[in-house]
């Protein structure tokens, strides 16, 4: 069945995401994906000007360094009469808050999984999110060219460990050496893998043949080809039917197999994409009504990632808005959830580090809105002014580092850098409320690393983050009498984030719970959204 486009223009788009765990082959399948529908022609990595080749969707140069996803991507393409917006998420654990912000704007999610290793840690993790948001799953079983699990034990481990049906659409013969390709179930047929030579530049195309005709045997050993049937008809018996509305509702995956970086498998699952993957969904919303449509006359989006200096030459501030309702047309005068108003005059469409202008866009798109400031991640825009869409919050931090200047001179410089790294998600920041001092927050030890090359890199200043006697953070509510009251006896450990939320600085999480049963009265929380 192929993907038929009909109806209104934001009927067509489909916006989907990549998840997985640390080394599974994001970043390959994301361009691979790219490859086959035909966005760029260049296999694998791109060359510039002396420097080392890189894939499209890793443009900030730590990522070019370490070889690793740190900031999300967004890259738009058409394929089979669709619109695709494809959101490629950090893949590194220390960067799950965005991560989780980039989910907020997918209506599907692809899960990759190493053949290997099958379900680890941080896909769990990732997969609660998008059970948190009813995201469907499309499976995609990577690196089938290198020695496997068993294709039943993959299975069951998506069953047991995630508790989501797995239907395998497809069934493999052989993993590593004695991969020889997949059984494509619902046509009965068999897509031939065929290893490349050392001298093939470019991936060998593969063919496709009956499962039940004579022209398999001659590529296929007798105990091959049984395999294959076996594993089928097991399959077909004991595996559940694909069902397309327990898809949507989130309860069962879509399995498939290949390998990105030999280019195989891929067709076949940016087909199931485009036959599947849902289009835009209704959005929860408090304003005139309790929920926003893809097909209502508003124009209304949220901004779900707000990214500094993409450009190094221009000093810019784009803010990526995943549009949920109406058509927007360049010039469009928008209000946020906040009141402040502007002129989106330049709206623009991602191409990883590339861009184009938008003369318009539909609900489900991605679109960059530079501005200078006025945008933040979980602001709402519409025209109005009177929606908000659900926010997105943030999360107690689970390493502080205290920020100290080498250039003592440049202290104003350093506020200012700081403080719009921390609005686009990069770390969170806190400021002392006696003494002043500047405190980052971040899950993990690479977070800070990006905050200083970032620093360094875009704002010219050198910045050491050093230990602090702070290793969390919680935020603070109650009754402004007993909220003054924990403040007077903690005043040291009393900062405030970049909204101007009080914060209370604990030295270990014992602090927390021994402060949370001395102080019944006051809520020590580890999260917050940001308040209309």
């Amino acid at each position: 069945m192929t993907a038929e486009p009909a109806g209104p223009e934001w009927a067509r788009r489909r916006t989907y995401a990549i998840i997985s765990h640390p080394d599974a082959g994001k970043t390959t399948l994301t361009e691979t994906l790219l490859l086959e529908a035909g966005a760029i022609r260049l296999a694998g990595q791109v060359k510039a000007r002396g420097q080392n080749r890189r894939t499209q969707s890793d443009w900030m140069k730590i990522e070019r360094e370490r070889g690793i996803s740190v900031s999300a991507s967004v890259m738009t393409y058409e394929y089979k009469g669709l619109l695709f917006n494809l959101l490629d998420t950090p893949g590194h654990e220390d960067f799950s808050e965005d991560t989780y912000r980039t989910l907020t704007a997918a209506d599907c999610a692809i899960m990759v999984l190493d053949a290997a290793k099958g379900v680890e840690p941080r896909t769990l993790k990732l997969v609660e999110v998008c059970r948190l948001r009813d995201i469907p799953i499309i499976t995609f079983i990577n690196k089938m060219d290198r020695e496997a699990m068993e294709v039943t034990d993959l299975l069951d481990d998506i069953q047991d460990k995630l508790a989501l049906d797995a239907t395998p659409m497809q069934w493999p013969c052989g993993s590593g050496q004695r991969f020889r390709g997949v059984a494509d179930m619902a046509r009965d047929e068999f897509i031939l893998y065929r290893r490349p030579s050392a001298d093939d530049q470019d991936p060998v195309a593969s063919e496709r043949f009956s499962l039940s005709g004579n022209s398999i045997t001659a590529e296929l050993s007798d105990d091959e080809h049984a395999e294959v049937r076996e594993g089928v008809e097991m399959a077909r018996e004991l595996c559940p039917p694909f069902i397309e509305q327990s898809f949507r509702e989130g309860h069962l995956t879509p399995v498939y197999f290949g390998s990105a970086l030999r280019r195989f498998g891929v067709r076949e699952l940016l087909d199931a994409v485009a036959e599947v993957a849902p289009g835009p969904q209704p959005q929860a919303a408090t304003g005139p009504a309790e929920v926003l449509e893809p097909g209502g006359k508003e124009v209304a989006g949220f901004v779900f990632k707000v990214q500094a200096n993409m450009d190094p030459n221009h000093r810019d501030r784009v803010a990526f808005v995943r549009l949920v309702s109406g058509s927007f047309r360049r010039g469009m005068k928008l209000k946020t959830d906040h009141g402040k108003q502007l002129t989106v005059s330049n709206p623009i469409l991602f191409f990883a580090s590339d861009r184009e202008i938008a003369d318009e866009a539909f609900a489900g798109d991605v679109m960059g809105v530079p501005n200078h400031g006025v945008l933040r991640v979980g602001d709402t825009l519409s025209e109005s002014g009177k929606w908000r869409v659900a926010g997105i919050p943030n999360f107690a931090p689970e390493m502080l580092r205290r920020a100290r200047l080498k250039d003592p001179l440049k202290a104003k410089h350093l506020k200012k850098a700081l403080e719009s790294l921390a609005e686009e998600g990069v770390t969170q920041l806190f400021r002392l409320q006696v003494g002043g001092e500047f405190v980052i927050g971040a899950v993990g030890a690479l977070q800070i690393d990006v905050m200083a090359q970032r620093v360094a890199d875009e704002y010219g200043i050198e910045v050491v983050f050093e230990t602090c006697p702070y290793e969390t953070a919680r935020w603070i509510q109650g009754a402004p009498d007993k909220i003054d009251a924990f403040i007077d006896r903690h005043k040291t450990a009393i900062a405030e984030d970049i909204d101007g939320a009080v914060v209370f600085l604990a030295k270990s999480p014992w602090e927390v719970s021994y402060s949370q049963e001395k102080w019944p009265d006051v809520v020590f929380a580890n999260t917050r959204e940001r308040a209309t």
